[in-house]
């Protein structure tokens, strides 16, 4: 047994304690995304340009600190607030759907000025006749009944929301709400002098940059109080006092991306994501004890705790479980399955020449290490690449698919082999018995790679081709830039009524695509405008009394998807670079260029083949690809591991003839782990729902072409270069 057999029960029962801990109760530890549970999230620009030079240091943490005081007062739970960058600001509020009043409280500038209107007669027929004098502005003012007039304002303000103290929702003496205000001593005393001295003119009250009343000063006002009316709701009269209250921002900021999720999309999602995970996992469960017997019931009890390991460490570092988590979740637990079939494989092996159970096990265990190493590093490579360039739900993927990985180590190469010694020690006489539907094979897979390479080439060539024919059709609007909607309506609807009437409104060009069945009405509508009014108009339009609900919004501005067209780049080639230097140093470099080659040809060849389905790339497609690239050296390297442990021992054998045993040594292994991953994407595809198919349908290519190019892309390569 093991030396460090009860240190490692202490460090497993600890682990599974402290999940468990941080976990329970689930409902109340564990964070669900915006895509889960439904709200939205903004990505906020702050205009430095507006502000003094001197004045910009510090200018975006003071918006954090101010649109935080705001969402504070609104009442969001958990809401996130931060700087993004130098001049960005994320802000991400769940459960929130009501996007207008949430952009309104969150961006408005909230600039508050009081400004005496002009008198003289001349000066206001100057600016009548569009030439306003220096010194001065002309503001238009809306009145009662949708009237409007227009007064000429001394540009200077006479007063500044600055020595504002408070902000309340009052009512004048027709019912109507108005924004009391409260002002400090200093302000009081400003307050006080201004109405002394100009008894009978008018002042306005102007906040960023539009007047909403100008009333006649009656008398001096001493205490400091003041009123905003402006035919407002209670609603808005509330609002404006809660931006007011809080402060107003230092710089103006724009909403250069905006993502909303309906309560009803999320509720859907979360059902079909947390469905299609039991169902891959019970896929699993039920596939490792029927091929591998004891060893399969022992792989079980260790997805358990790597289960429980993940749940109580998204717990732990509080990290919201997104969709795309939910796929990294799923993914994860096929890929955890590969440590154990290695090691299995690995003991059968050894089983097999004669050793007893405990031999087995140790040397099955240490045979199988450096390549569960290697393969998971790579992996989590990957996942460290797409958490530093991703954003949103691709993060969120990143952490699950990282803590994964290493609860998968975890459970593999402690819990399941504390199991096994503990097994072994009770019984000498262990047996470990397995199926073996792939029996000794050697079938000479490199003699046909000439063939495989021709493949490769014209199946990425047609993909390419179509990738280029497609053009701007390839990308969601995250590459684009633009919107999305998706809407449902509660009255059957034809798609031909629906491009009419969009064009009508100016949408030309938008994109529309009907989700489900004709029963459904539920539609996504691709557009390149700047924001989604037009889209609305017709809906509500065409809505009329059957109403219609904007189940998710997408709005991403072109700058926006400039830097996230930038990051999906550089997401690739920094990966490629990590997995091509772990790899050298791990192997010699001929090793790590052509798993860095068959990555890249794994890349191409499932973004051709994606092209040609039809579908779009957005940003969990590019998690899915980076997904594809750790999985694809996962297979080779499996395979080069085995290679380098026949190195040793086929010190006279050609290296084609190493190679090709090697590969059929490892061919029961490859079938199996791809089994049992390709287990866990069916799943998604089938029962994760629309939201996460594409995901999914990736997913299916990349992991599938991933095998074949570990031996007739990598491997071939590596032949053909050391013959040379």
């Amino acid at each position: 047994m093991d030396k460090f057999f009860k240190w490692k029960v202490v460090i497993i029962v600890l682990v599974v304690a402290f999940s468990i801990w941080k976990a329970y109760p689930p409902q109340d530890k564990i964070n669900l995304g915006l895509d889960l549970q439904g709200g939205m999230q903004l990505l906020l620009e702050v205009d430095l340009e507006k502000i003094p030079e001197d004045a910009r240091d510090d200018a975006t943490d003071r918006v954090v600190e101010i649109i935080r005081n705001r969402i504070d007062e609104f009442g969001v739970r958990e809401p996130v607030i931060a700087k993004q960058g130098s001049s960005q600001v994320i802000v991400q509020l769940p459960g929130v759907t009501d996007r207008d009043r949430a952009k309104d409280i969150v961006g408005k500038t909230a600039h508050l000025e009081f400004k005496l209107v002009s008198e003289d007669a001349a000066l206001i027929k100057q600016a009548e006749e569009g030439t306003v004098p220096e010194g001065y502005e002309y503001k238009e003012m809306k009145g009662q009944m949708g009237t409007t007039s227009h007064l000429l304002l001394h540009a200077e303000a006479s007063l500044t929301g600055e020595h504002l103290t408070t902000a309340t929702v009052g009512f004048d003496q027709y019912g109507q709400p108005i924004v009391q205000l409260e002002l400090d001593k200093d302000g009081a005393k400003a307050f006080d002098k201004l109405t002394f001295e100009n008894i009978g003119r008018q002042l306005s009250i102007v906040l960023d940059g539009r007047v909403h009343s100008a009333p006649v000063i009656r008398d001096r006002i001493p205490n400091g109080q003041a009123q905003i009316s402006g035919n407002f709701t209670a609603e808005e009269a509330s609002d404006l006092a809660l931006v007011l209250r809080a402060g107003a921002l230092p710089a103006p900021v724009n909403v250069i991306e905006e993502r909303t999720v309906g309560p009803s999309l999320g509720r859907d999602s979360t059902q079909k994501g947390v469905r299609a995970g039991i169902i891959g996992a019970i896929l699993i469960f039920l596939f490792m004890p029927i091929y591998y017997f004891f060893a399969g019931f022992m792989a079980n009890l260790g997805l358990v705790v790597y289960g429980i390991v993940v749940i109580g460490s998204l717990a732990a570092f509080q990290a919201s479980l997104t969709l795309p988590g939910i796929a990294g979740f799923i993914l994860s637990i096929g890929m955890a399955v590969d440590a154990n079939v290695l090691i299995f494989e690995r003991i059968r092996e050894e089983h097999e020449t004669g050793k007893t159970a405990r031999a087995s096990i140790s040397a099955g265990f240490h045979k199988a290490f450096s390549a569960i190493l290697d393969s998971n590093v790579t992996t989590l490579l990957t996942s460290l690449i797409l958490f530093i360039f991703g954003t949103g739900p691709v993060k969120g993927f990143a952490v699950t698919l990282s803590i994964g990985i290493i609860a998968s180590m975890f459970t593999a190469l402690v819990v399941v082999r504390v199991l096994f010694d503990f097994s072994a020690k009770k019984n000498p006489n262990l047996k470990l018995n397995m199926l073996k539907l792939i029996g000794s094979t050697h079938i000479p897979f490199l003699k046909g790679r000439f063939f495989a390479y021709g493949f490769s080439v014209l199946t990425i060539i047609i993909g390419i081709a179509a990738f280029l024919m497609r053009g701007q059709e390839n990308y969601g609007v995250e590459f684009t830039g633009g919107t999305f909607a998706q809407i449902q309506f509660q009255q059957s609807l034809e798609i031909s009524k629906l491009r009419i009437m969009l064009d009508k409104e100016g949408e030309r060009g938008a994109v529309i695509q009907r989700i489900g069945s004709e029963a459904d009405s539920q539609f996504v509508i691709k557009s390149s405008a700047e924001d989604t009014a037009g889209i609305e108009n017709v809906a509500r339009e065409i809505a009329g009394e059957g109403g219609y609900k904007i189940l998710k919004v997408d709005r991403i501005g072109p700058a926006v998807s400039l830097d996230l067209k930038k990051k999906a780049i550089l997401a690739v080639c920094w990966a490629s670079v990590g997995i091509l230097i772990y790899l050298g140093w791990r192997f010699e470099w001929k090793f790590a260029l052509a798993a860095v080659i068959a990555m890249l040809h794994d890349t191409i060849f499932t973004f051709g083949v994606y092209a040609l389905s039809g579908r779009e790339i957005n940003l969990p497609i590019i998690a899915a690809i980076l997904t594809i690239m750790g999985y694809s050296v996962n297979d080779t390297i499996v395979n080069f591991d085995r290679i380098r442990d026949n190195l040793k021992l086929m010190r006279r054998t050609p290296f084609e003839k190493i190679v090709d045993t090697s590969i059929n040594q490892m061919l029961s292994r490859t079938i199996l782990t791809t089994v049992t991953t390709l287990l866990a994407a069916f799943a998604l595809f089938l029962f994760g729902g629309s939201s996460i198919q594409d995901f999914a349908f990736i997913l299916l290519i990349g992991f599938a072409v991933g095998v074949y190019s570990s031996i007739f892309v990598a491997s071939a390569l590596v032949v053909d270069w050391k013959a040379h």
